[in-house]
């Protein structure tokens, strides 16, 4: 009799698990979601840089969409800023008789304008004699630097003061040797001249000397689209006593070049900027979101997915990493839909502060949210929209992957799912965070195996045109495939859910 009760309960599990990823295939057909969660966070929310209002209102939004559908909710706060930042529009334009819209953007945590502001440009002085010569010009000016924009805010750190001050000292005697030059030069008219020595670079050396002269702002040449991240070394030590003074505008490279030859022939125009950045009082939490379906069996042991919900705010954080959210919450949405009960406990976490340094998985994992030899696998996804076509594991993880995938093999009859099975360990455990909300995981030994994500319909998706720049927008996302990897996701968490034992972490790194 015990032999037919097991044999009983084995099949009835059985049956129980090819409902539930009957339900999650047939859903992911004719119901999926993944669109419209990814229409609400770039459309209607937009971008959410860490210490905003949007940010905050992104965090409620998932709370209240994983409790509708009947999920537990863990809300963790894992920091906070001393002061918020919102960015309202921005606008300007070139005042001369060939006049033009401006194209740029500023990073987050920058000054903006009080209201419209209009000024003459300079291009920035770099000795101190140069200084000397303009310092009556600079109120009220708009002052062109040499150092092209890399998306941060310009440093305004004591050490980045120390370093120009370095800088200036070792130009101050370049500009002597200069002035020996030019006078040996002259008196030597009939010999070959000799070469001046150029000065030695840095972003604004006369930054602070320029900014309580009265500057408007400094504006630096960028590369289209514009790549607009905030200022790392002033935003945590910010406050509302110590907010920047001078706007920080990064100019279309192509707009900049015309700007500096009008100056540089000194024809009479002027820029006009209105710019709506606002600061607000702190400090400002900001928080992990994570749905939880709690397992049956092994309720202290977990597979867990997710991705990260801040974003820069110059685009709407549609596919970095609203892509990585929508699907992670549709993976959750399916099987809560499917009546699901896991054996194990599901997490489908949606991180915070990633792009401020990993803050919000660092704290996770380093808080002992839940013991790290009890996860199964972490799945990241925060990437390009592409779609999640097969995985690569360990040979120890192989026979288990195959039985989950298996469902997922003939999903799309045109792409395929594919389990391969690793010749050799990835290499040895990295002992750095990089890269993204994987990493503590696997700097502490946690498996972080991720899905293969391909292009398999040519469609010529460019990360690097997204990464952090104004162009991440909504209309680069690919509906197909993200839908696509939403249903990878449920089935294979499920699946992994459901083993009689955690996957092996053997062969997993060289050490």
């Amino acid at each position: 009799m015990l032999a037919i009760f097991l044999s009983l309960s084995i099949a009835f599990g059985a049956a129980a698990q090819d409902k539930v990823v009957r339900s999650v295939l047939e859903m992911g057909r004719s119901d999926n979601r993944t669109m419209e969660h990814a229409d609400h966070l770039a459309n209607v929310i937009g971008g959410r840089i860490v210490g905003s209002a949007a940010l905050t209102e992104a965090e409620a939004w998932v709370k209240e969409q994983f409790e509708s559908w009947g999920l537990e909710v863990i809300v963790q706060e894992a920091g906070t800023v001393p002061v918020g930042f919102n960015r309202g529009p921005w606008s300007g334009r070139m005042l001369s008789h060939d006049g033009m819209v401006l194209h740029f953007g500023t990073p987050s945590y920058t000054a903006p304008t009080h209201g419209c502001q209009r000024g003459h440009v300079l291009i920035e002085p770099h000795s101190r004699r140069e200084l000397e010569r303009m310092k009556g010009a600079l109120k009220g000016a708009w002052v062109l630097l040499d150092a092209e924009s890399n998306g941060m805010a310009i440093d305004r750190s004591a050490g980045a003061q120390e370093k120009r001050a370095e800088v200036i000292a070792r130009n101050e005697e370049i500009d002597r040797q200069n002035m020996e030059i030019m006078r040996w030069n002259w008196s030597h008219r009939d010999s070959a001249a000799r070469k001046s020595i150029p000065y030695e670079r840095i972003t604004a050396p006369f930054y602070q000397e320029m900014v309580d002269a009265g500057v408007l702002g400094f504006i630096r040449s960028a590369k289209v689209p514009l790549q607009l991240m905030y200022d790392r070394v002033g935003c945590m030590d910010l406050t509302m006593e110590t907010l920047p003074e001078a706007c920080d505008i990064c100019l279309d490279e192509a707009q900049f070049e015309i700007v500096r030859r009008k100056v540089l022939r000194k024809e009479t125009f002027e820029l006009e900027f209105d710019i709506r950045n606002h600061f607000y009082r702190g400090p400002v939490a900001y928080h992990n979101v994570i749905g939880v379906m709690r397992g049956t069996k092994y309720p202290k042991e977990y597979v867990i997915a997710g991705g990260h919900l801040d974003s820069y705010d110059a685009g709407t954080g549609a596919v970095d990493d609203g892509n990585g959210v929508s699907v992670t919450m549709e993976a959750a949405r399916l099987l809560a839909a499917s009546g699901a009960k896991p054996r194990r406990t599901l997490l489908f976490c949606i991180w915070t502060a990633e792009e401020f340094g990993l803050l919000g998985s660092r704290h996770f994992v380093e808080s002992g949210t839940v013991p790290l030899g009890a996860i199964s696998n972490y799945f990241n996804r925060d990437g390009g929209p592409l779609m999640a076509t097969g995985i690569s594991v360990p040979a120890a993880m192989y026979d288990d992957f195959v039985k989950v995938c298996k469902p997922l093999e003939d999903y799309d009859a045109e792409v395929p799912f594919v389990v391969e099975k690793r010749q050799a360990p990835s290499g040895p455990r990295p002992v750095r965070a990089g890269g993204s909300d994987h990493a503590y995981f696997a700097m502490n030994g946690v498996p972080t195996i991720s899905f293969r994500e391909t292009d398999p319909d040519g469609l010529n998706f460019d990360y690097r045109e997204i990464w952090h720049t104004e162009s991440d927008l909504y209309n680069k996302l690919i509906p197909k495939y993200m839908e696509h990897s939403a249903v990878v996701t449920a089935v294979t968490m499920w699946g992994l859910a459901g083993l009689d034992h955690l996957l092996s972490r053997d062969g997993l790194y060289t050490d």
